[in-house]
C-alpha cells in the first residue's frame, strides 16, 4: 500500500523516525541501523515502507534500503518470528551479515540480538536457508545447470546470500564473478553488493 515515503525528517527516537510528508507525520518503526544513516532532523530523508495490518492497528515500518526491508519481510515470514523481533536482528547486523548467517547456518550469530533465543534462531536459518541454499540459487538462473562459480562453497554461499537480498540468481552469479576470488565469504558479499548497487 505504501511502498516509500520521502520528505522532510522532522523527529527520530528509539527505534522510530517520524517523516512529514505532504502536512501529515508518518511514525515509521525502524532499525537502528537506519537510524544511524538518517540526516538530522530537518532534512529530507528517504525509506522504504511495510505496513503491517493488525486488528488494532497499522504499524508502518521503514528501511534505509531495499535489501534490508527484503530481509525484513522474509523475517516475519518465519513462524515466530514478528515485527518487533525482526527489527531487534536487523538493528544488529547488516543485511549482507544476516544472508551469510543464514546462507552458512549460523543460528548462533543471530542470537546476539536482544530477545532471540536459540530456538528462534535455528527455526529463521531452518525456514529460510532451505529456500536459498547454494545449490537451488544455482538451478534458479541456471535452469538446472550449475555454472561455474569463482571459488567453489564460498561463491556459492556468497550468491545464496545474494538472493535472499532479493537479488536475482543471474544478477547475483554476474557481480560474485567479478569479485576476487582469494576474498572471505563475507568479503565476496561486500564486494558484489557494491558492484550491484554501482550498476
Amino acid at each position: 500500500m505504501i511502498y516509500s515515503l520521502k520528505g522532510t525528517l522532522t523527529h527520530t527516537g528509539p527505534g522510530m523516525a517520524v517523516i512529514s510528508c505532504g502536512g501529515v507525520g508518518f511514525k515509521c518503526l525502524t532499525t537502528a541501523n537506519t537510524l544511524g544513516a538518517l540526516p538530522p532532523p530537518g532534512e529530507e530523508a528517504f525509506l522504504y515502507t511495510h505496513l503491517n495490518v493488525r486488528e488494532d492497528a497499522l504499524d508502518l515500518y521503514g528501511f534505509g534500503s531495499e535489501e534490508e526491508l527484503h530481509c525484513f519481510r522474509m523475517l516475519i515470514g518465519v513462524s515466530g518470528v514478528g515485527p518487533k523481533a525482526a527489527l531487534s536482528i536487523l538493528s544488529g547486523t547488516t543485511p549482507a551479515q544476516f544472508a551469510f548467517s543464514v546462507a552458512s547456518g549460523d543460528a548462533k550469530a543471530l542470537t546476539r540480538a536482544p530477545g532471540i533465543g536459540s530456538k528462534i534462531a535455528q527455526r529463521i536459518v531452518l525456514e529460510l536457508k532451505d529456500k536459498i541454499n547454494g545449490e537451488q540459487a544455482a538451478a534458479n538462473f541456471t535452469g538446472g545447470t550449475p555454472v561455474p562459480a569463482v571459488s567453489g562453497g564460498s561463491a556459492a554461499e556468497a550468491v545464496s546470500a545474494l538472493v535472499v537480498l532479493g537479488y536475482s540468481g543471474t544478477e547475483a552469479q554476474g557481480a560474485v564473478n567479478r569479485c576476487d576470488p582469494a576474498q572471505s565469504v563475507e568479503d565476496i558479499i561486500r564486494q558484489a553488493l557494491r558492484l550491484l548497487a554501482s550498476r
